[in-house]
């Protein structure tokens, strides 16, 4: 009966999930996931370029240099210098693929997205690795825990944060296929392999992986595999729990939340990024215009975070699935109120 709630999972995830030992399984980080869907997107589209800022190795896309080193450019520690070039080949008719860590290309690099990739609505799509704070040991130089609110703000910009191989994959040929700048948050991280081949990956489209009544979890990223755990952990205490996969952050499947709101009475949301401008953010704003319930917000507080091992910095820091539980806890009490 349990295993009939879920939707889309590699056969062992669910074991996993009840065991609670879902990260001792196999994990892939979604920044190499990125590298590999490109490596197979050159084979069969010539257009397809690849720039990066002398990170090739930590991207993984030195893969693409090394099998199309014609159609593969090193921009040096010159983020700006690399986006600009990239929106230069897409006016070309090209299809560049723009490859950095996400806190370089959103902070150092948004005056050229701003204005000659969204202003022009240039064809122009970006993988970027090290988002939120999943580049945990590295500290807060290179923890990107703000790029999808940045990114959001960008008018004309896709906003994507898949969360595990497959829908990574899925989630590169889909912004190939789309006309306009888009953008791929990435980790560092290793993640959980959760999803099987049939997942439904499209742009814009919410993906119910756990049904439930009760609450929902609406997240993204990494932060699927808490929301996964705290709905298991949930169930053990007699909660039925939603989980939805939101991968696209804009455009937001408006739909899927106002249904999830409307049949389980209350939400939850859970992103490794900044508390302001993301995820929880845009949910908000569509759910106090539409159809207020019961919410609460799990994100990043407005602090840098420390250096430390990945799994500690989310509990540190209010991420972890024991965390998303007691939210889950308190907005299911205010639905009696």
């Amino acid at each position: 009966m349990a295993a009939e709630r879920y939707a889309y999972l590699r056969p062992g995830v669910i074991d996993l999930l009840k065991q609670g030992t879902l990260f001792a399984g196999e994990r892939r980080t979604t920044r190499f996931s990125f590298a590999d869907a490109l490596l197979e997107l050159g084979g069969s589209r010539s257009d397809v370029v690849v720039l990066n800022a002398d990170v090739s190795k930590g991207m993984g896309t030195y893969t693409f240099a090394e099998r199309y080193p014609e159609r593969a450019f090193n921009l040096g520690i010159a983020e700006q210098n690399m986006i600009a070039a990239a929106a230069g080949m897409a006016q070309s008719g090209l299809l560049p693929f723009v490859a950095t860590y996400a806190v370089f290309a959103t902070l150092r690099g948004l005056d050229m997205i701003r204005n000659s990739v969204c202003y022009t609505r240039t064809n122009v799509k970006f993988g970027c690795g090290h988002a939120g704070i999943t580049s945990a040991e590295d500290g807060a130089t290179h923890q990107g825990q703000e790029d999808l609110s940045i990114m959001r703000a960008m008018p004309n910009m896709v906003v994507i944060a898949p969360a595990d191989d497959v829908s990574t994959k899925k989630a590169v040929r889909a912004v190939a296929a789309h006309l306009g700048p888009a953008y791929l948050s990435l980790t560092k991280e290793p993640l959980p392999l959760l999803y099987d081949d049939t997942f439904p990956f499209a742009i814009g489209a919410a993906v119910t992986v756990r049904a439930g009544v009760d609450a929902t979890i609406v997240a993204n990223r990494d932060m699927v595999a808490q929301a996964l755990l705290a709905a298991e952990a949930a169930d053990r205490e007699g909660l039925d729990v939603r989980v939805i996969d939101c991968h696209t952050v804009k455009p937001l499947d408006e739909e899927a939340i106002l249904r999830a709101a409307k049949e389980t009475g209350a939400i939850v949301t859970a992103e490794d990024n900044v508390l302001a401008g993301g995820l929880g953010s845009a949910v908000a704003e569509l759910l106090i215009e539409r159809g207020p319930v019961p919410m609460r917000r799990i994100g990043v507080p407005d602090t840098f975070c420390e250096s430390g091992p990945y799994l500690d910095l989310l509990e540190r820091y209010g991420l972890s699935a024991g965390h998303i539980l007691r939210a889950v806890r308190t907005v299911v009490a205010l639905k009696s109120r």
